[in-house]
């Protein structure tokens, strides 16, 4: 099959939207052609921008795109002509305004569509700017839902949440691809101490590893250090992103009121091997997130063996618990602290956790497994558009 992805921009700052789109585009290559449209490819690899990817075209948009993203005249131009050339599309993310216009340009061409709303609208989520997003729910996005072949969800509890926008038959539940190759074999810690010089030898270390930002819980955590620290509690809280820069102050400044500045690390990005070898060498990893949905840092951490601790802000949480090497708490610093305590003072029960949700990562988010998923998905597509296969 040829299956045309589209994200309006690829850049890697932009989080977990472009890590999905990447990674489905990577996955994806194995057994199809996979085409990527976007307005700006700086994200993606150079081999596939170069063409010398196999089973891979990037097809970056030429022009300058009109008001509110809409896309140019030329521009859809350019997307008629490569939506024609592909079985199925795939959108990502509810409200960029391009997306609606692709959708009614492949309705008019026949051409089924599915739409992964990442976690877009979770209740949480459609709570924020609510009269903006109902705006929009009830013209450009009421369409988008409705011819959309399949609304694709990544977790139950995503489709149980965003199916109130849409007709629940449309929902499919498949889990996002995750590369489990760099976790084959993990790193071992030395490279993070070698890397990120103020990370701590001599004391279990909490990790909060997202982008910095208010929905991230990182005050939470922060609280719950402090509260840590009081109860005799010693550790080192390692803070791994980056956020606007006044956020960032704000919570530099939290951790001074809190008195605390001196167990807090707050070590910028982190990527790559090093970042394996950081998760690894941190005795848990926190997360207070107000939402969340799939969270591939959860995984990250489950498959370097690093047990979690965040709330039911995340669609993945069921899967989290049901690991082994994960819990779920209530969203307030005291239970994070009342989850952490006893983690940081048991090591043999945190490896045991860590380990049993490593073990669980590498066989239920295999490559193979979720690849026949997808597979699945767009031939049913294809063959609910064509059922005589003609």
């Amino acid at each position: 099959m040829k299956i045309l992805h589209f994200k309006t921009r690829m850049r890697l700052e932009e989080g977990g939207v472009v890590k999905a789109v990447l990674d489905l585009v990577r996955m994806g290559a194995d057994s199809n052609e996979i085409g990527l449209a976007t307005l700006d490819a700086s994200g993606t690899p150079d081999e596939w921008r170069d063409g010398s990817a196999s089973n891979i075209n990037v097809h970056e948009l030429s022009g300058q795109p009109g008001r509110a993203g809409t896309l140019s005249r030329d521009q859809l131009n350019q997307l008629r002509d490569l939506v024609g050339q592909y079985d199925v599309v795939h959108l990502h993310s509810m409200w960029p305004m391009a997306n609606p216009q692709i959708a009614k340009l492949c309705s008019s061409m026949g051409t089924p569509y599915v739409l992964s709303v990442h976690g877009m609208l979770d209740d949480w989520s459609m709570s924020q700017r609510r009269l903006k997003k109902l705006i929009y729910m009830r013209t450009w996005g009421r369409c988008l839902l409705r011819d959309a072949h399949t609304v694709h969800c990544t977790a139950q509890a995503e489709l149980d949440q965003a199916s109130a926008w849409f007709t629940p038959s449309k929902g499919q539940v498949v889990p996002l691809p995750f590369d489990l190759t760099e976790y084959a074999e993990l790193p071992g810690i030395e490279l993070a101490y070698s890397t990120f010089e103020g990370l701590s030898r001599a004391l279990p270390k909490v990790l909060f590893l997202s982008r910095i930002h208010y929905k991230k819980g990182v005050d939470r955590l922060i609280k719950a250090s402090s509260l840590l620290l009081s109860r005799g509690v010693e550790h080192q809280l390692v803070i791994a992103g980056t956020g606007d820069d006044s956020y960032v102050d704000e919570m530099r400044s939290l951790a001074k009121s809190e008195g605390i500045e001196d167990h807090v690390y707050f070590l910028g990005f982190a990527t790559g091997q090093a970042k394996v070898s950081l998760i690894e060498s941190c005795d848990l990893f926190a997360l207070p997130t107000s939402q969340e949905n799939f969270g591939f840092v959860f995984f990250e951490a489950l498959a370097s063996g690093t047990p979690v601790v965040t709330t039911r802000g995340t669609d993945t949480w069921p899967e989290i618990e049901r690991s082994g090497g994960g819990i779920i708490v209530e969203n307030t610093p005291e239970a994070f602290c009342d989850a952490i305590a006893p983690m940081l003072g048991s090591s043999q029960e945190t490896n045991a956790m860590g380990q049993r949700g490593r073990a669980w990562v590498l066989e239920e988010m295999s490559l193979g497994r979720i690849r026949s998923m997808y597979q699945s998905l767009y031939a049913r597509c294809v063959r609910e558009r064509n059922p005589e296969g003609v």
